[in-house]
């Protein structure tokens, strides 16, 4: 059996929504440094934009909860490059809100950004993948909190909730030509860090994660060339979890943390 290169993504074109920064920006580096074109976006064009190793990514100013705005991109991708390969839905996310108290506004945005605009780009990005011979892979960056919601988190819970159910519907639909993938991203080392787990970097928290560790955003690209790529060739509306083994239960932290230390009487 001949096994392809995973890793090589020459004459593939690929979008990764918020892209610019944090998590998206090393996704948009990963797939760069395989030799893939790559078309970044955000709502306003950042000082630099991802180029390792001297190739850069283009960049689409695009408010990916606008439907219309969303198919702009993916034309925009296309005429660009000549063809679409893969769209990676890695906008998202959401500051923490009480829910008793929580606007309307508030909570349709939250909805807008984490399932509303993946469905958007996915759609569009369909419609040009479904027409090439090679077809196409769409994923979308979930969230533990998907799972396991934390308190402060009601309306993201559920928009990540429902993006993994989106997911799995686009898969029934859309295979084989499109395959729809999700990764469900656990803990994450970014820049704000220290605003997200505190002072420490995540240090204590990291301490709740099986692997020790919280992961670093080049863990979420490297399951994203993984899942883009001709090993996964028939992997179809997983959940891929890159968590660290999820959090260790509470009653196993407490009793590590009453366990007496070590007495040779």
């Amino acid at each position: 059996m001949e096994l392809a290169d995973p890793i090589d993504f020459a004459g593939r074109a690929v979008i990764v929504t918020g892209g610019t920064k944090g998590i998206g920006a090393v996704i948009a580096e990963a797939f760069l440094a395989a030799g893939a074109e790559v078309m970044v976006c955000g709502r306003t064009a950042p000082a630099t934009l991802p180029s390792p190793g001297g190739r850069s990514a283009a960049f689409h100013a695009t408010d990916v909860r606008d439907p219309t705005a969303a198919a702009g991109l993916v034309a925009a991708a296309a005429e660009r490059f000549g063809r679409l390969d893969v769209l990676v839905n890695n906008a998202g996310g959401s500051p923490d809100a009480d829910a008793a108290t929580v606007s309307p506004r508030f909570v349709e945005k939250v909805v807008a950004l984490n399932l509303l605009a993946p469905f958007y780009a996915a759609q569009a990005a369909n419609l040009v993948m479904r027409e090439q011979p090679e077809g196409g892979a769409v994923i979308n960056i979930g969230s533990v909190s998907a799972h396991d919601p934390q308190p402060g988190t009601a309306a993201y819970s559920a928009a990540k909730a429902g993006l993994l159910g989106l997911t799995r519907a686009l898969a029934l639909e859309w295979a084989p030509r499109v395959r729809v993938n999700h990764i469900t991203a656990g803990l994450v080392r970014t820049a704000d860090a220290t605003a997200l787990y505190g002072d420490d970097g995540g240090a204590a928290v990291a301490g709740t994660v099986p692997m020790g560790r919280l992961a670093v955003p080049a863990d979420v690209a490297h399951a994203c060339l993984w899942l883009a790529g001709p090993h996964a060739a028939y992997v179809n509306g997983a959940d891929l979890a890159v968590h660290g083994g999820g959090e260790i239960p509470a009653r196993d932290l407490a009793h590590r943390a009453i366990r007496p230390p070590f007495s040779s009487s």
